[in-house]
């Protein structure tokens, strides 16, 4: 059964001691089972207004009467629904709250006691006037509602309190809401910040817990992410005007471009008035849903800015027939609603003559309301259908306990929390009972969307992203340009569509909000001491280095095979050198090489085919042909340098050319000690007879180059060389050598090459005038200039090259030293067998016949 409506309206009398109060509005329409609702109705003025010796009466709020009428509407919905809830009956009895939180504690207690007067732990019902209660709209007025109700495990739902302290059910154990937490809203806020790129953000708050809490999850989210904190001010909670005109100018003179506010609008006015007068303009103020949507900001002063403005705000819903709902109010006929006779006669500014004990101040001048006014038509914006957003929580959360309700009658949710497993009636229900079915319902609305509870009490994170856009009318429009959605994958959280975006004045593209211009690629970030990391400068990277990236926190080496290109951006790879036969010079060297392999094996030809004729004969042609052949391998073993390294190339290549240089050298020695012993054996009583043996000189080469041999065969085993490759002598270019290991080895070789050229010039010097018409010795000593020449060029070229300039500088020596061995030898020899065949005699060559040598 209904009872009959009734209206509440305490006051609270006051005695010469006590404080002002205004008096407690309710109304109610009793059922089977009714629900409480705690709503904010009335809304003081800014701070800024207000004198501290003056409390004003506060106005009603037309916009927030709304959320009281989607209870009203919701419940008489469920009631008219034949499968929800058929045989109860659902009342509602509500209260306003005024925004204060003694009222909302007094209207609780209401709700409890189901009594005029407020006395905790007394009810002369069985059972509380409601069984669940709906509010209240503000986190500092829900949250004294909470600790109160949760003593009782008495379920609370807000639709509209979003502080994060609220998810702590230890203190609160049974608040549940269906408006996401300031948590999700701040994760959101950043998400929002990254996605424009902005990190250097001004951050301001008002005092409570709303705004310390929320923004403290910004900056700490912000910071985890990399970004910087340009400033963070609190409003203060007592109006100063000192403190906001210094955060105003904080605000002003910031650099950053972008400002979150995390406050509510009442507490941020004051101080949007001063920055508006101040004529601040070209930031983009990020708005929590404290003030993302509120009325307080639409004058005029306040359009260049707070335009572009973006405002998060809970997603908006739709809640089919209410706007019909509402245009079919009529004061008349719901008599016994205080509320709406009071938003009637605001509306159009008129008294109602209805004849009770709340309506006696009608005077003969006042307008009376003839009872045919309707809002179907107005144009004044005082409800907002197309943008419902916490009247559309109030509807999910009267929903929720509608189904909390089915299931209790239904015995679903398991055997429940009643004594035995058996399922209690619904009119000897504990809060504590139905609580366990309120906090675990799960439903699809008539929207499809899924309503439910969290182990915390909260719903998912869904908000829509408003950008405030200036109309021709010169008003403010919320246009919808994005959506959070926290239970979305990570790259699928938000969605912005900039299409439709319009920014502060000053701004025709993105703006940007930055300590420091970033760091292009090939630059990195160097921090500057005693400053935000957000603020540095920018290096080029070292050489070998890149950054592919923009502000790279450091660059990195390129990979053995790569080298960054000249904006150090990017690896490219490098250049491979070494000395191929494909390229001019390396084919070069290998023709000059083979000519002189040619040209020698002509002359060796020459000498073996005319090798008894006495210019050959002479100085012991054994030793002529070792020669021919160590010059024939010198210019073979220069194409060891040629082409790409190998294991076995690097093995030979220096080995090699040690061993037959020295071989050569070797026979050289001998030829001119050979010419000295013999002159020196002819004169009389000389000790140099006994040297005479012409088995002397094979066995001096043999010898000379043995020493050689065992050097280079020790460097070959304790240290070989091996292939390489040298990444680090040129720039950009891999360098394909041979590692010689050892350094001392390889000049020691050298070392030991030179002493006997020294030495062969030395004595073929001396014997440059001995008496004979060939005078070998001659041709010996200039052999010997030409070879020391070259090989003293070959030490200060060969140190100051590198790559593949140092192997060509080593052919180049080879070749040049072993022509002019051939040439400075052999060519006169062969132009006399050749040409001048009349001077091949033994008398010629013994110089007029004082030189015998009978055997060679």
């Amino acid at each position: 059964m209904v009872s009959a409506p009734g209206y509440v309206n305490a006051e609270i009398t006051a005695s010469v001691c006590q404080l002002r109060s205004v008096s407690i509005h309710g109304y109610s329409r009793k059922g089977d089972i009714n629900i409480g609702g705690i709503f904010s109705l009335y809304i003081g003025e800014p701070a800024s207004h207000i004198l501290f010796t003056e409390l004003r009466e506060a106005a009603l709020c037309k916009r927030v009467y709304e959320k009281l009428l989607a209870l009203i509407f919701t419940t008489e919905e469920i009631q008219n629904d034949p499968e929800l809830l058929p045989n109860v009956t659902l009342g509602y009895v509500i209260y306003d709250s005024c925004s204060a939180i003694s009222r909302a504690l007094e209207g609780t207690m209401r709700l409890l006691t189901g009594q005029r007067k407020t006395i905790p732990n007394y009810n002369c019902q069985a059972l509380s006037s409601v069984v669940a209660v709906v509010g209240d709209s503000y986190s500092s007025t829900s949250m004294p509602m909470a600790r109160l109700l949760g003593l009782y495990k008495f379920p609370q739902i807000s639709y509209a309190a979003t502080v994060m302290a609220l998810s702590d059910k230890h203190q609160f154990p049974s608040f549940l809401r269906t408006i996401p937490t300031d948590l999700l809203q701040s994760i959101g806020i950043v998400h929002l910040l990254f996605y424009f790129g902005w990190t250097w953000i001004g951050l301001l708050s008002d005092s409570s817990d709303y705004g310390l809490q929320g923004s403290l999850i910004v900056k700490e989210e912000l910071v985890k992410a990399g970004a910087c904190i340009a400033f963070s001010e609190t409003i203060p909670a007592v109006y100063s005007e000192m403190k906001i005109q210094y955060i105003s100018d904080i605000v002003r003179k910031t650099s950053a471009n972008v400002i979150v506010i995390y406050s509510t609008d009442v507490a941020l006015y004051p101080v949007m008035e001063v920055i508006a007068l101040n004529n601040v303009t070209g930031k983009v103020w990020i708005a929590s849903d404290g003030w993302a949507q509120s009325y307080l900001f639409s004058k005029n002063e306040f359009l260049r800015t707070l335009q572009g403005t973006l405002g998060f705000l809970v997603r908006r819903g739709d809640m089919s027939g209410f706007h019909e709902y509402i245009y079919s109010l009529n004061p008349y006929n719901n008599p016994d609603d205080i509320f709406l006779k009071m938003f009637w006669e605001l509306v159009f500014d008129c008294k109602l003559h209805i004849l009770d004990k709340t309506n006696m101040n009608i005077t003969e001048e006042s307008k009376i309301c003839s009872g045919d006014e309707t809002l179907e038509g107005m144009k004044l914006d005082f409800f907002q259908f197309t943008d419902l957003r916490y009247t559309y929580n109030i509807y999910n959360a009267v929903y929720s306990i509608a189904h909390a309700l089915h299931d209790m009658i239904s015995c679903r949710r398991g055997e429940g929390p009643f004594y035995n497993g058996t399922c209690a009636f619904m009119y000897d229900l504990q809060p504590w009972q139905f609580f366990y079915y309120i906090k675990n319902i799960r439903f699809r609305n008539k929207e499809s969307e899924e309503v439910f509870f969290d182990v915390n009490g909260n719903p998912p994170g869904l908000y829509s992203i408003l950008n405030w856009q200036v109309t021709p009318e010169n008003t403010f429009r919320y246009l919808d340009i994005g959506r959070f959605d926290s239970t979305a994958a990570d790259n699928q959280k938000l969605a912005v569509n900039l299409s439709e975006m319009l920014w502060n004045k000053g701004h025709e593209k993105v703006p940007q909000s930055l300590c420091s211009e970033s760091c292009s690629a090939g630059y990195r970030k160097a921090p500057q001491p005693g400053q935000p990391i957000c603020c540095f400068k920018c290096i080029m990277c070292s050489q070998g280095e890149i950054s592919n990236q923009t502000d790279a926190v450091a660059c990195v080496k390129c990979a053995k095979d790569g080298w960054p290109n000249e904006r150090q951006d990017k690896c490219i790879t490098k250049v491979v050198e070494f000395l191929s036969y494909e390229e001019p010079l390396g084919a070069a060297l290998a023709a000059v090489s083979t000519f002189l392999e040619m040209a020698t094996v002509a002359v060796l030809t020459i000498f073996i085919k005319y090798r008894h004729t006495p210019i050959v004969k002479a100085n012991n042609r054994g030793l002529s042909y070792l020669l021919l052949f160590s010059l024939m391998s010198c210019f073979l073993c220069s194409f060891l340098f040629i082409g790409c390294p190998t294991h076995k190339t690097c093995m030979l290549r220096q080995a090699t050319f040690g061993i037959i240089f020295t071989l050569s050298l070797s026979c050289i020695l001998a030829k001119t000690i050979v010419v000295v012993i013999a002159f020196s054996a002819r004169k009389p009583n000389s000790n140099m007879q006994k040297y005479s043996d012409p088995r002397l000189p094979k066995f001096l080469a043999i010898l000379c180059t043995i020493v050689q041999t065992i050097e280079c065969v020790s460097w070959l085993i304790v240290s070989p060389p091996f292939p390489d490759e040298n990444i680090s002598s040129v720039t950009g270019k891999i360098i394909l050598e041979c590692n010689e290991v050892s350094p001392v080895a390889f000049w020691c070789m050298l070392s030991y090459m030179g002493l006997l050229a020294v030495v062969s010039l030395v004595v073929a010097f001396l014997s440059r005038k001995l008496p004979d018409s060939f005078n070998e010795a001659k041709f010996i000593t200039f052999s010997m200039l030409v070879f020391v020449s070259v090989w003293m060029s070959f030490i200060p070229a060969y140190l100051s090259t590198q790559g593949k300039y140092m192997v060509v500088v080593e052919i180049f020596a080879i070749v040049s030293s072993g022509a002019g061995l051939l040439l400075c030898i052999f060519i006169a020899k062969c132009y006399i067998i050749l040409l001048r065949p009349e001077m091949n005699t033994k008398d010629y060559v013994m110089g007029k016949g004082t030189f015998k040598n009978g055997k060679d």
